[in-house]
């Protein structure tokens, strides 16, 4: 994997490999949002519209279930105090997606209304690339 990313750390069970990544312009206003909204997390559903963009909430806001997975878990610290931030699949969109990295990144434009960085005029999204390897 390029270095010109951070790779979260390994979540599943049994895996020994980052299944995402954010991109330095998803770090870089990651950690803008942290500090207007504390503590963040991802959600990844695979819902249409809004529902197929990775949604950024204040940790804890969006309820995890059975129903969904976690991908990764990042630390936006830049070498101070922790700042974890958990990325969440729902599982349904995970069987589909299981033999995929997947990068989060940052382009212009309007997030969704329920996402953090809505007022940004930017939005997250999701690049994935097959992995060379069975999942």
């Amino acid at each position: 994997m390029p270095l010109d990313r951070l790779e979260a750390g390994v979540t599943l069970p049994g895996e020994d490999f980052s299944r995402v990544a954010l991109t330095p312009a998803a770090v870089q206003l990651l950690r803008k949002l942290w500090l207007q909204h504390g503590p963040l997390m991802f959600h990844q559903s695979g819902g249409c519209c809004d529902g197929s963009s990775p949604m950024c909430y204040p940790a804890g806001d969006f309820i995890t279930a059975e129903a969904d997975v976690l991908l990764g878990l990042f630390d936006l610290s830049e070498g101070l105090e922790p700042r974890p931030l958990e990325f969440w699949m729902s599982r349904e969109q995970f069987s589909y997606w299981s033999h995929t990295h997947l990068t989060v990144d940052v382009v212009p434009g309007r997030g969704s209304g329920f996402s953090v960085e809505a007022p940004e005029g930017k939005r997250f999204l999701i690049r994935s690339a097959l992995m060379d390897w069975p999942a």
